[in-house]
């Protein structure tokens, strides 16, 4: 038996069916994979001190890809998280130099959340594209961070209070991963618990539609990258907190970590489909990625192109499952 279109009538179904197994397993196969291969070739990687090395390192990524899921479900993309980071950090231990460390906590987080606020003001209300938008807010962000910092490195050895912020132990944990944990938790209650997560879903899977059932669709947007800017000021301030030390471009390779950790987890970069849990899934599978290259000692030029590959497969595979929706 064949379709109208001269295929085999089995291949349909079989796509389909294999459609909706990536769908399922998403990206909890190539981490388990992953996890299991670095234990075999690499002994010191089950190491605890290596574990809790990379949650502690990922911990302001994983934060900022949070908040940045909430973005794309939208139908939205935030591409100023790099910057809003390197500004946040450097307003952070600035302010904590002169004035105090809660001062300048209040203050790196703040700043991410007006420069969210501005980008979900820009994109609703002056209807630019969330890329374009963004990206620009990235390019006025940087300045400013470069006149702030005066293009230098901003150091402060001395305020071990600040640094506590993220470098407190409990129970084996830096509190900035206790910090990135309690994030993931509150995000997943928020994006599948709440009528504002069913409004996110329901903005980035059809905003016509969304609209036209009463969703205001403008303010949830503009909340997604207050979210955004807020989680990537709280990252910037978290990393300044745990070297003291900060820098305008401190943010550089940020954005295209947190894309990747994003959609390599699932959420498609066309909007209405996500979750928290596998964007944790799918950044902790880059960190792996990122720290087995570091034990083998590879060329880490390597880990670019690895990244840089894994990115276009994920977003191939998100097409793919598309068409059999």
């Amino acid at each position: 038996m064949t379709t109208e279109s001269g295929a085999p009538a089995t291949s349909v179904p079989f796509a389909q069916r294999a459609s909706r197994l990536v769908g399922r397993a998403g990206i909890l196969i190539p981490f388990l994979i992953a996890f299991a291969v670095l234990s075999l070739i690499s002994p010191p990687f089950l190491r605890v001190g290596n574990l809790t090395n990379i949650l502690d390192q990922q911990a302001g990524i994983i934060i900022v890809a949070c908040a940045g899921t909430f973005v794309l479900i939208a139908g939205g993309i935030d591409l100023s998280i790099g910057a809003i980071y390197g500004l946040s950090g450097a307003v952070a231990l600035t302010l904590a130099s002169s004035m105090s460390s809660e001062i300048g906590i209040l203050a790196g987080i703040g700043v991410g959340l007006a420069v969210g606020l501005a980008n979900g003001v820009i994109v609703t209300q002056f209807r630019i594209n969330p890329l374009i938008g963004t990206l620009a807010m990235s390019f006025v962000v940087s300045g400013i961070a470069a006149i702030v910092t005066k293009g230098n490195l901003v150091v402060a050895l001395d305020r071990l209070d600040f640094q506590a912020f993220a470098a407190t132990k409990v129970l084996g944990l830096t509190s900035a991963a206790w910090m990135m944990i309690i994030t993931a938790v509150l995000a997943t209650i928020l994006l599948s618990r709440t009528a504002f997560g069913r409004y996110v879903y329901a903005t980035g899977g059809n905003i016509q539609a969304a609209r036209l059932g009463g969703v205001r669709v403008n303010a949830i947007r503009i909340a997604t990258f207050a979210l955004s800017g807020a989680a990537a000021g709280l990252a910037g301030t978290l990393d300044a907190s745990r070297v003291l030390s900060a820098q305008a471009t401190g943010g550089q390779f940020l954005t295209f970590t947190v894309l990747t950790g994003i959609i390599v987890g699932g959420t498609s970069i066309l909007g209405g489909e996500g979750s928290i849990q596998r964007t944790v899934l799918g950044c902790l599978f880059v960190a792996l990625i990122a720290n087995g290259f570091n034990l083998l000692g590879l060329d880490p030029f390597y880990q670019q192109v690895t990244l840089g590959v894994i990115l276009l497969l994920a977003v191939g595979v998100d097409a793919w499952t598309r068409r059999f929706e």
